[in-house]
């Protein structure tokens, strides 16, 4: 079968985590024998921030890491679609594009109906900044993908779209997977400062703890203001700046404990959805204690495969529990891990892509229902 995909990068993660899914689905279909095109745009700001800070350098790194991926950059302007979609089976066009590039994918398809078209939402813009969310086009389009059931409800309650399907993000286990190596530091955490939407809460679950128990600690991310660094070098944590994301495994392997700190909006408007962080670290087999996060579609067993801090100070005493509590670090690790590789790969969702591929393409056009 033949896949294109539209995505902002497949390359950069520079703030943008969206790639680590793309590579593993890309990876597993790939595996399965599909020929998949991937396109991103030329000038994508995700990619133009890696190269400014790190160079070329980061490019091939990433080519190095990812052998068997590549993607094509194109200027929206001079973009070929008949070429780029000439074949095609299926073609994904994910919502972080800008809004004419869906419009025109959806008038093509409109005007070549041999190919099935989705629409892929891994974002809070449904309820923080629906105004930029690019849903014109849409009903062209055969459905969407939404990685969670609160942003499915939303385009079929908003009538957005005719079809929407939950399709989670998840782990890349060819690249997320525990590694053996001596454990030298305490905690480490792995996450963008980004648009004070968790501010508050990194220095209270993250730069409190830490400094109160004097924690061997490690940051790594990207747009850290100056306040935000001097709190982590007040707190005693090193800030490490960005890290490729293939990296991240061999940096979990050093450390005992990691922590996860959603977005105010994945707690207060979207519920159930994780982000892909915390698939990665349960992967990678290390211990993750959380701060409140409402796991409404059960995805996981808090308790057993993760430990949740309601506040600050259940933060620090979870943490001080994990640390000195060698039996229960190894049952937290182990059950996350088997959590992962038994429900949340990317090639379980793989699976479930190609579920909704024959269910679409059996489908009568213009069919309405959802799952």
């Amino acid at each position: 079968m033949r896949i294109v995909m539209f995505y902002h990068s497949l390359v950069s993660d520079w703030n943008h985590g969206n790639a680590h899914f793309l590579r593993g689905i890309a990876s597993e279909l790939m595996s399965r024998e599909h020929e998949v095109r991937i396109f991103e745009p030329e000038d994508g700001w995700s990619l133009k921030n890696l190269v400014a800070d790190h160079g070329e350098a980061a490019i091939r790194g990433f080519h190095r890491a990812y052998l068997q991926l590549s993607s094509t950059r194109y200027r929206l302007a001079s973009l070929d679609l008949d070429g780029a979609l000439e074949g095609a089976d299926l073609v994904i066009v994910h919502e972080w594009n800008e809004p004419e590039l869906v419009r025109m994918v959806g008038a093509h398809r409109a005007r070549n109906p041999g190919y099935r078209l989705l629409f892929h939402d891994t974002h809070h813009r449904s309820v923080t900044d629906r105004d930029r969310l690019p849903v014109a086009g849409l009903e062209h389009y055969d459905g969407v993908l939404a990685f969670g059931r609160a942003v499915r409800d939303l385009y079929l309650k908003r009538g957005w779209a005719r079809r929407a399907w939950i399709w989670h993000e998840a782990a890349d286990t060819r690249v997320f997977r525990p590694i053996e190596a001596q454990r030298t530091g305490d905690l480490v955490w792995i996450g963008n400062w980004g648009d004070d939407e968790r501010s508050a809460e990194i220095r209270e679950f993250l730069i409190e703890p830490a400094r109160e128990l004097g924690l061997n600690a490690e940051v790594y991310g990207v747009r850290y203001p100056e306040e935000a660094l001097a709190a982590l070098a007040e707190a005693g944590i090193r800030y490490c700046g960005w890290v490729p994301n293939y990296e991240v495994p061999n940096i979990f392997a050093r450390f005992r404990a990691t922590v996860h700190i959603p977005r105010k909006p994945y707690v207060s408007d979207l519920p159930g959805i994780p982000t892909i962080r915390v698939f990665e670290a349960l992967a990678c087999g290390i211990p993750l204690i959380t701060a409140p996060w409402d796991d409404c579609e059960h995805l996981f067993t808090p308790g057993k495969d993760y430990l949740v801090a309601r506040d600050g100070s259940e933060m620090k005493r979870l943490l001080r529990r994990v640390l000195s509590d060698g039996a229960l670090s190894r049952a937290l690790a182990g059950h996350g891990l088997q959590t992962i590789l038994s429900r949340h790969t990317c090639a379980h969702r793989v699976d479930e892509l190609m579920r909704i591929f024959a269910e679409v393409a059996g489908a009568p056009a213009g069919a309405g229902a959802a799952v």
